[in-house]
């Protein structure tokens, strides 16, 4: 009986780091792709408890907004999509991993969470097109997913507080525009040097 295969240094069409690890068979690619998404919201999940209060802000910094982006580039939309919304569905259920050690969906910030969601999923795509394999195209899809990030979270914030949306531009994007910049360049280095590793392997 034949068995599916799976390449597993050979970078393909379509493919993202997460296809280039061990999996003979279609069984084992489904456990394989189960482990990549449990692993991959215990890393958000992880990364949000590295937080720090911003004066004036109900919006922590956070390395989970990283996480997310990494987590959706690296696993692709599928697997991104269905590891950030475990991640979600279990915080809202009472899983204390969002940021702050916090759970439910009953404050401010709650919307960053839906809008990490959307971009894992975004940069995904993205990254199953080439979008993670040069500096450029990397920074462009770590700045996308950032915006959709922010295009979410901030309406949310605003509505959540009943502030102008003005203000909650000020409080809920602004002071987390040079962290963003840094992240992007630590993706910037990270993706395509691994694409090249890889690649010289295979």
């Amino acid at each position: 009986m034949a068995t599916a295969t799976v390449p597993v240094t050979r970078a393909r069409s379509g493919a993202v780091l997460a296809d280039l690890l061990p999996a003979s068979t279609a069984g084992r690619a489904r456990v394989r792709d189960a482990a990549l998404v449990l692993g991959g919201a215990a890393l958000t999940g992880l990364t949000a408890q590295i937080a720090v209060p911003v004066p004036g802000s109900p919006v922590p910094v956070s390395g989970q907004t990283f996480a997310a982006l990494l987590v959706g580039t690296a696993l692709g939309a599928r697997r991104g999509f269905l590891s950030l919304a475990l991640y979600a569905v279990a915080g809202v259920a009472g899983m204390p991993w969002f940021a702050e050690a916090r759970s439910g969906a009953a404050f401010p910030s709650f919307g960053y969470v839906l809008g990490m969601l959307l971009a894992a999923t975004v940069v995904g795509a993205l990254a199953q097109r080439g979008a993670d394999r040069s500096v450029l195209r990397t920074a462009g899809t770590m700045a996308l997913g950032s915006a959709i990030i922010y295009a979410v979270g901030v309406p949310y914030l605003a509505l959540a507080t009943h502030m102008p949306l003005g203000q909650a531009v000020a409080v809920g994007l602004t002071p987390f525009l040079i962290g963003d910049a840094l992240k992007a360049a630590l993706a910037m280095g990270a993706l395509p040097t691994a694409w090249k590793l890889l690649g010289r392997r295979g």
